[in-house]
């Protein structure tokens, strides 16, 4: 969340660290925050506005509350994480009885119960052949994973030069060096340069920025945006492209789902050209878009699939890169072997904590209720494009992003300064205020997102949009 420089926090709590500091003062002192500007909170000068670091105490279901005791409405699931819902007691104490048993273990050369149990369970729930999973402690090291493993695969089958991969303008894979790469956000980048060479962009899938011939034509738009990608390792040479990236609903820029037709026509190039499909489904895997694996809801076989976050609901950090029986044919036999790993990969408590999760799954038929509740969702947010801010709403599942617009008959967006006024200036704040933890993001167009918990229903959404109608009937007087 951004915090309006011009307008003062209000105080925090008296909550104090073991050493006697008050919370708010050993954030700002002590702790260094995940994408956060913390010029924000260091105006200690008396009469300045320097503010305390919000701090979130307590979830429960799909509710949280900060150190000042207010409640809010989660609306993005932690951070696409909590799909059960906050203050899942059997998770806990999945995690508790797992590490009085064997608290940690590594994956290198042995194997534990749990790790062996969650691997069996999710290839299970893997299409087509996947079946080997090679796990890590989160999303961006399970993609890291498969670009490692793309470029030894082919060297082990004689295709050495086959390294290269594509991804999508504005999407977003990952922090680590070769994940970065991957990503499609400049700005995300540029720090950080130069990062692992190999990696190109080709369009996304958001059609309501799509050329204007297109625009009204879904299956068309797919395809041409599919045969961008043929169009890309053809310029670079097929014999040097191991693979293609693809999120199922892209996430950076607001939730680009798939046009008709997408994927089927990726899968053609890919095979075409012997490249891999890495369906990346950090975001969208564990019930987010409805099926436990979201190539599913897309009708595609990826040959790679990477997720996290919602294995776990976030109760325990874990990743895994899901692989094809083809992919682990070349390390069956002989010498061969994967020099990579992670020390805590595939973690004893982390796995127990994701089979509980996942006991969770069957037990409340959370991918059913998706399904059956996705179409009321769309329909609650689509009442938003009555407001004259609001130019689409877009997405899949439980996953939403709401694009503002400066001008919907010619939508036209806002420029740099605009957007920086509209979203951290007043957006991000205001909807806090208003009870709700959302993500007011520009990495693309300006884009409010959501991805509420997998048990919120209809009575839950009307909220959601009741509040966020408030605050952006507000924001037209902010901009």
């Amino acid at each position: 969340m951004s915090i309006n420089p011009n307008e003062v926090w209000e105080p925090t709590s008296d909550h104090r660290t073991p050493a006697g500091t008050l919370h708010s003062e050993a954030a700002r002192d002590h702790l260094w925050m995940h994408f956060t500007r913390h010029s924000v909170f260091e105006d200690r000068s008396e009469g300045g506005l320097g503010h305390t670091v919000p701090i979130i105490s307590k979830g429960q279901g799909w509710k949280i509350w900060d150190d000042r005791g207010n409640e809010y409405i989660d609306g993005l699931s932690g951070l696409f994480v909590v799909q059960v819902g906050h203050g899942r007691e059997e998770l806990a104490e999945a995690a508790a009885k797992q590490a009085k048993e064997l608290a940690f273990f590594p994956l290198w050369s042995y194997a534990h119960p749990k790790a062996i149990e969650l691997a069996e369970r999710l290839a299970s729930h893997a299409p087509g052949d996947l079946n080997r999973v090679f796990f890590t402690t989160g999303g961006g090291e399970a993609v890291e994973t498969a670009w490692k493993l793309a470029k030894q695969y082919f060297k082990l089958t004689g295709k050495p030069t086959k390294h290269k991969v594509i991804s999508r303008a504005v999407a977003y894979h990952g922090t680590p060096q070769g994940a970065l790469s991957i990503t499609g956000i400049p700005a995300a980048k540029e720090m950080f340069e130069p990062l692992v060479p190999g990696a190109h962009k080709v369009p996304n899938t958001n059609m309501y920025r799509a050329p204007d011939h297109l625009r009204d034509d879904e299956k068309a738009f797919g395809r041409w945006a599919a045969d961008r990608i043929a169009e890309a390792i053809e310029f670079e040479g097929p014999d040097t492209v191991a693979a293609v990236f693809l999120e199922p609903v892209q996430n950076s820029g607001g939730c680009f789902p798939p046009p008709a037709g997408y994927f089927e026509r990726v899968r053609e190039i890919c095979d075409e050209y012997d490249v891999l499909l890495v369906s990346d489904e950090v975001i969208c895997s564990f019930g987010r878009i409805g099926s436990m694996f979201a190539c599913d809801d897309f009708g595609y076989v990826p040959d790679i699939i990477t997720c996290a976050k919602g294995m776990t609901s976030g109760y325990s950090p874990i990743g895994a890169m899901i692989a094809s029986d083809r992919l682990f044919e070349p390390f069956k036999s002989g010498t061969t072997y994967f020099p990579h790993g992670y020390t805590f990969g595939g973690h004893p408590v982390s796995a127990a904590v994701a089979m509980a999760n996942l006991d969770i799954f069957e037990r409340e038929g959370l991918n059913d209720r998706v399904r059956t509740n996705a179409p009321i969702f769309k329909a609650t947010l689509d009442k938003l494009l009555d407001l004259p801010l609001v130019g689409d709403v877009r997405g899949a599942g439980y996953f939403y992003g709401i694009e503002l617009v400066k001008d919907k008959a010619t939508r036209e967006t806002f420029n740099d300064a605009e957007s920086e006024r509209l979203l951290r200036g007043f957006l991000s704040k205001a909807l806090f205020d208003a009870g709700l933890y959302c993500r007011a993001d520009d990495r693309g167009d300006p884009v409010i997102q959501l991805a509420p918990p997998l048990i919120m229903g209809p009575e839950q959404f009307d909220d959601i949009e009741s509040r966020l109608r408030s605050v952006l009937t507000e924001a037209e007087n902010h901009l």
